[in-house]
Formats: structure tokens, sequence, C-alpha cells
């Protein structure tokens, strides 16, 4: 949702801290910590006893039973005994143990830490980026201000030229054709000025769905200058590498750790027919409880098999995280190089355009003289007017553009 009321300071530092605050993504970092924590706490119950209940019916095709001889003399005594009865139940419970898992437990709670750390890094990355879009948003609605700035000068001058053009005309000096081009000439930068202003105010909306309040109706604050930054990136984009490569070796240790043996503790015990005692079963069919206690030891041979090739895909995947940290790099150093070149190609400019609007004022100034004394007509004076506008406009979009130079350059380092 969108507040009222406006921004109480229009800064870009703080249209950068309301805009990654209320961008939707920042509500990943909570997400991807809870996930954590789920994740931890389910590797940490493997330690915990696994209890295991079970029931069973079963009918078999045969059972032990005593040997005919055995039975011929029973019954020779007058005894009757069938054996082990071939309906059989079971209602048990089995309880196990971990007493050595091969590591298996601590490489899950590697992995959960290094998924969620490189999430968070993919996050960074994102958010991170949207320095980029604001400051963009940002520099644009400067530009836009200063062309409002220099139009309403410009619809300023003409106006003083029209009235007093006018004037020359009623008193013979100027003739009316002189009268119609500045007119037609102030019509048009009023025309400029309403589009100019369109234009400003849809930047400044998209800025405030971008920071989530409405902006007050003073102007954004130009940017203070700052020196360049030492050239050492410091971007998240290498964090989110370095935490890829975490995330690789957390990998690495539960393949290893997938061919080591398992050793727990179990018991069972459990109520039913037959007992443990099968002699004792094989004479009355009554119900009994049994239990068993014991060590188990496992090992997963077949996770040898394909051990070799989950590695070498691993190393791939190194592989190919560390081609992307080249390209990253290769890209970012080309991006510094261009920054630098615009950085001192705008220098030079700002340095000199000082210079030209005082020179285009002075030939301006000179040139509405002229008009008055009748040695130019309206034409050349609207050529000199537009002379003057276009430096001085030229001036301010150099030193927006410088600063906004600078603080691409500081985005890029990270800086």
């Amino acid at each position: 949702a969108m507040s009222v009321s406006g921004v109480a300071a229009q800064s870009l530092d703080e249209c950068r801290r309301l805009a990654r605050e209320h961008y939707p993504e920042i509500r990943q970092y909570d997400l991807i910590s809870q996930t954590e924590q789920y994740n931890l706490s389910n590797a940490v119950r493997a330690w915990i006893p696994q209890v295991a209940l079970s029931a069973q019916v079963t009918y078999q095709s045969a059972t032990p039973a005593y040997p005919d001889a055995f039975n011929a003399i029973l019954q020779t005594n007058g005894m009757e005994m069938d054996g082990v009865r071939k309906d059989q139940y079971k209602i048990a419970v089995d309880v196990s143990q971990n007493i050595w898992d091969g590591g298996l437990s601590k490489a899950n709670r590697l992995m959960a830490e290094a998924e969620a750390e490189e999430q968070r890094r993919c996050v960074d990355v994102s958010v991170y980026a949207l320095q980029s879009r604001i400051d963009n948003i940002y520099f644009g609605i400067l530009l836009l201000d200063e062309r409002v700035a220099q139009t309403e000068m410009l619809i300023s001058v003409l106006e003083s030229n029209l009235s007093r053009m006018r004037a020359y005309c009623e008193n013979g000096v100027a003739r009316q054709v002189d009268a119609d081009v500045v007119e037609a000439e102030l019509l048009s930068a009023r025309q400029t000025l309403a589009q100019v202003l369109s234009s400003r105010a849809s930047y400044r909306r998209m800025l405030e769905l971008f920071i989530g309040c409405t902006l007050s109706d003073d102007k954004l604050e130009r940017p203070v200058m700052r020196d360049l930054p030492p050239f050492t990136t410091a971007r998240p984009e290498l964090a989110m590498f370095s935490a890829q490569e975490n995330r690789l070796s957390a990998q690495r240790k539960a393949i290893n750790t997938s061919v080591m043996p398992r050793l727990s503790a179990f018991a069972q015990g459990y109520y039913g027919y037959p007992g443990l005692d099968m002699f004792k079963s094989m004479v009355s069919s009554d119900w009994s409880f049994n239990a068993i206690v014991g060590v188990r030891m496992s090992w997963n041979i077949g996770a040898f098999y394909t051990k070799k090739n989950n590695l070498d895909k691993l190393d791939l995947a190194q592989k190919q995280l560390d081609v992307q940290r080249d390209v990253f790099l290769f890209n970012t150093q080309m991006q510094i190089v261009q920054d630098e070149g615009e950085i001192t190609r705008l220098r030079h400019a700002v340095d000199e355009d000082e210079r030209i609007v005082e020179l285009r004022r002075r030939v301006r100034v000179t040139a509405e003289s002229q008009l008055e004394n009748g040695v130019i007509d309206a034409t050349d004076l609207l050529r000199k007017i537009a002379d003057e506008r276009d430096a001085a406009l030229a001036q301010s979009v150099h030193e927006i553009e410088l600063l906004q130079a600078v603080y691409r350059l500081k985005t890029t380092l990270n800086q």
C-alpha cells in the first residue's frame, strides 16, 4: 500500500532505502530463514530414537512341526501336538537409535546452511539490481526538472521580447511579422513545457510506486558530488558465487558420506503368536510378549556405483561457476572502463559549459539591442535566444549526467 504523506527527505539515499523496504522480494529473507530452520531441525532429529508401530496377520503354507516319529511317540502316550499354527498374529514396536551415521546428519546440516546462504545471496543480487533502477528514475526526474526550469526561463525571455516587439510595432520600429514569429515561438515553448511536465509526472509516479509513498511537491534533492571510490569491487554477485561454491562443497561431503556404513542400536518388542520360544508356541497357541535388542550395521554398497559420476558432475558444476565468475568480472571491468571514460568526458564538458553559457547570454543581450536598433530581425533574435537556452540546458544536463556517471560507477563497484 502507498502512504498518502510525502517523503520527509527526498534524497537519492532515502529513495533507495524506501525502495528496498517496499520491494516484495525482501520478504524472501524471512521465508529462507524459516526453511533453513526446518531443514536443520530435520537433520538434528536424525539422532532422535526412531519408533515404528506395526501389526500383521499372516497365513503360512507351512510351519515348524514335530517329526512324524516323535508325533507317534506322543500319540502312544495319549498326547496330540500339531506344532505351530499356520495363522499367525503380531503387534510390534520397533525402536532404533543411530550410533554412527557416517557423517550423514552433519552433511545434511551443512547442505541446509549452504542452500539457505546461496538463496540469500541470490536475493541480495536481485535487491541490489533494484538500486540501478531507482537511480535511473531519480536522475531522469532531475533531468526533466532542469528541462522544466530552462523551458520556463525561455518562456520568460520570449514573453519579455514579445512585449517589446509589440511596442516596436506600435512605434513603427518593427513589422507585425516579427511579433508573430516571437509569439509562435512562445506558444511552441509552452507546448514543450506541457509535454515535459507530463513526462516528469510519469517518472515521479514510477518512483512513488517503487518507494511505496507519495512524493511531496518539492523538487528532488540533487545528490552531492563524491570522490571516485577505489577500484575494488565488492558486488553481491561475488558473494553469491562463493555461496554456490560452499553449496557444491556440502554436496561433495554428502556424496562421500553416502558410501559410509551406518551403525545403530535397535530394540523390538511384540505381542502375538508365535513367540520367540518356538517350542512353547508348538505346544500352546496363546499370545505372548517377546523382545529383541541388539546392534545393527548396514552398508549400502550400491552408493559406490554412482559416487564417481556424481563427484564428476560437481566438478563440472564448479568449472561452470568459475566461468560465470570470470564473465562477471570481465563485464564489470568493461563497465568500469566505460564509466571512467564517461566521467572524464563529462568533466571536460562541465568545465567549458559555464563559459559557453556566459558567451551565449552576451550574444542574446546584444541581439536584443540590435533588434531595437533595426540591425537584425526577430528570426535572428530567436536564433540567439535558442542558442542560449540550448547552452544552459546542456550545462545542467552535463552536470546531472556527471553525477549519474559517478553514482553508476559507485554502483558498479558497490562502494
